[in-house]
């Protein structure tokens, strides 16, 4: 069996590769079969044996195939030999992060014998209907003029989007209104603000003086400090992730971040112990709980969360 996943929209190509991993991992619970190839990187020889190599367990083999179409060597051989893999109850998705040329051999044979799936990037009404789909998918009824707002900030880049939603449906979760133009206008910055993993950085190195300039920085632009409370709370999660992810073997691919956040999250794990970063975790949900239950005024709240950090 084979998949085909290809297009601009890789947040949307990424979940649904997942999503494939996921029922895998479902059936074959000790997954030494899964393998991950990258395409500039693919030699046909390795890819060969290793898939055809007889497994330990009877399990199923799933090998992910990541732009191999740019490998010319690669899909030369491969095509010569594709019966065997087309045939095959083992798995094998290829997916391409781009636009696939109709022309070329290797897409025709993937569409014809196998399940493609396109993700072109989303835009108008269906982009909208997504933002909305995934809100409630969170358990978060959200207003279409919110869902409006929200892309009138971020256009469609659905992995800034993605984790935006992910902070305002943490932000509203215990409430029964739906999310308002003015929530999002008061929690999301209209563009993607790289500098809050300069003030992370400095909270993962224990640079808590910088850490406190920087994040005063913030204030001082305007930044809501349950803005920058929900971006903290969003990377510390992600560093979390990835830390056990790493301490358990297993890759990182099946993540759906952004590849620059996975990257950012990789640096900033090494620095943590698993049970340093859950016990971060406890503390960013007590300082969330702080501000919104009055306790602490919240650039307090902030300030107390880094320097106990």
């Amino acid at each position: 069996m084979t998949y085909f996943l290809y297009g601009q929209d890789t947040y949307r190509l990424k979940q649904k590769l997942a999503e494939i991993i996921e029922r895998y991992k479902q059936k074959n619970k000790n997954c030494f079969n899964l393998k991950f190839f990258e395409g500039d990187k693919l030699v046909y020889q390795d890819f060969k044996e290793e898939f055809q190599q007889v497994p330990i367990f009877k399990e199923k083999k799933l090998a992910v195939l990541k732009n191999a179409l740019a490998n010319q060597g690669f899909k030369d051989l491969f095509l010569e030999n594709a019966g065997k893999f087309i045939a095959t109850d083992d798995i094998i998705v290829f997916c391409e992060e781009k636009e696939a040329p109709a022309k070329d051999a290797l897409v025709k044979l993937l569409i014809k014998e196998g399940k493609s799936q396109y993700f072109p990037l989303l835009s108008g009404n269906k982009l909208k209907n997504w933002i909305l789909k995934e809100f409630i998918n969170l358990g978060v009824k959200a207003d279409a003029k919110a869902a409006d707002k929200l892309l009138e900030f971020l256009d469609n880049d659905l992995w800034q989007v993605s984790n935006e939603i992910k902070k305002l449906a943490a932000f509203k979760k215990s409430s029964k209104t739906p999310l308002s133009v003015k929530e999002v206008v008061m929690l999301v910055n209209p563009k993607t603000e790289t500098d809050i993993f300069k003030t992370i950085d400095a909270i993962a190195q224990r640079n808590k003086e910088k850490a406190l300039i920087l994040l005063h920085k913030h204030l001082e632009k305007g930044d809501a400090p349950l803005y920058l409370l929900s971006m903290i709370n969003f990377q510390f999660r992600n560093i979390l992730i990835v830390k056990d992810l790493l301490e358990k073997g297993m890759p990182l691919g099946q993540l759906k971040l952004h590849p620059f956040v996975v990257r950012k999250s990789q640096q900033q794990a090494q620095q943590f112990t698993l049970e340093e970063l859950k016990k971060i975790y406890h503390k960013i949900f007590k300082a969330d709980f702080n501000i919104k239950t009055g306790i602490v005024g919240a650039e307090m709240a902030l300030d107390l969360l880094v320097a106990e950090i």
